[in-house]
């Protein structure tokens, strides 16, 4: 596009807009250049880790974490495009599809840099800071899993069978699996880790729960085409995905959690006091966003193989 072609766009652009395009060219003529710096805010980026302790690896602690909530909010940003687009083709579909598989990739590989960047005794001291808090209470990956599947398969594994599309919202919360964390298996009453959870997300996820009830990429599936449900390409994207989040990425977390937590005789709880192994490993609650479309045996070895490792449906 040459320079008259470019300044008869930018005319059209902002007549359309109800705008003078004079005045926005003149605002361009008097504004500064953009800088790398500002655009990315390096100065504000790079002043979010606060340190609770003396502890040199307590920083990688932070930053790993920072570091996750930023792809977690790249995968939302995918699924928004799926779940808010009318008519989506396959070839769309999968193409978000595999930009998340490909963060959560990059996340799972990226347990080493904190498994292999923190020293044991470092850990177990400034976890102790950490307490009550978990990444249990990352809300984004709460948001990820209900915008991924119907809520029906991320209910208490025990509970489902009292679950159905009538059931109120507020129920459906309460027996979430990963309440299974929030409760002291002492008491029997919520923990502090789940309490401080509710009062900060509890009526925000509600309200995702139900934003995302007929859009969320199960329902999005289902509602394709016939002939585009069995898109093999497509297909392969679901089943990379569901694997990937529910098996691969969750075992390499289970896998650091264990170097730290059972290294010694006693054997430590997760920072927020739950059951950390039946919690975590995909065997117990068999999260599985995409259950029809794993045989009987997948289904049932859910965790225990690990599927012999993601394969495709040719």
């Amino acid at each position: 596009m040459n320079r008259s072609e470019l300044l008869e766009a930018i005319d059209k652009k902002y007549q359309a807009m109800g705008q003078d395009p004079d005045v926005h060219l003149s605002g361009l003529l008097h504004s500064e250049p953009m800088k790398y710096w500002d655009f990315i805010q390096v100065d504000a980026l790079l002043g979010l880790q606060t340190k609770r302790t003396q502890l040199p690896d307590e920083m990688v602690f932070i930053m790993y974490h920072q570091i996750n909530e930023l792809l977690f909010k790249m995968v939302i940003w995918e699924m928004s495009q799926i779940s808010h687009t009318e008519n989506i083709t396959p070839k769309k579909f999968e193409m978000h599809l595999m930009r998340i598989s490909r963060y959560f990739d990059m996340l799972s590989n990226s347990f080493d840099i904190m498994s292999e960047g923190m020293e044991i005794e470092q850990y177990m001291k400034f976890r102790d800071t950490l307490t009550p808090a978990s990444g249990f209470q990352s809300a984004q990956y709460r948001k990820i899993e209900i915008a991924s599947t119907e809520l029906i398969n991320l209910i208490d594994y025990r509970y489902r069978k009292t679950i159905d599309k009538n059931t109120a919202y507020e129920y459906a919360f309460e027996n979430m699996y990963w309440q299974v964390a929030g409760i002291d298996h002492k008491t029997g009453k919520k923990n502090k880790l789940m309490e401080n959870f509710e009062e900060k997300y509890k009526n925000e996820l509600i309200e995702w729960m139900k934003e995302y009830n007929k859009i969320n990429l199960w329902s999005k599936f289902k509602e394709l085409p016939k002939e585009h449900q069995k898109n093999t390409d497509l297909i392969n994207a679901m089943r990379h995905y569901d694997h990937t989040v529910n098996i691969n990425w969750v075992m390499h977390h289970y896998d650091a959690a264990a170097k730290y937590l059972d290294h010694g005789k006693v054997k430590a709880e997760a920072t927020g006091g739950s059951d950390w192994h039946k919690y975590m490993h995909p065997k117990y609650q068999k999260r599985i966003f995409f259950p029809e479309l794993w045989n009987a045996e997948e289904l049932n070895n859910w965790g225990i193989t690990n599927l012999g490792g993601y394969h495709k449906i040719l």
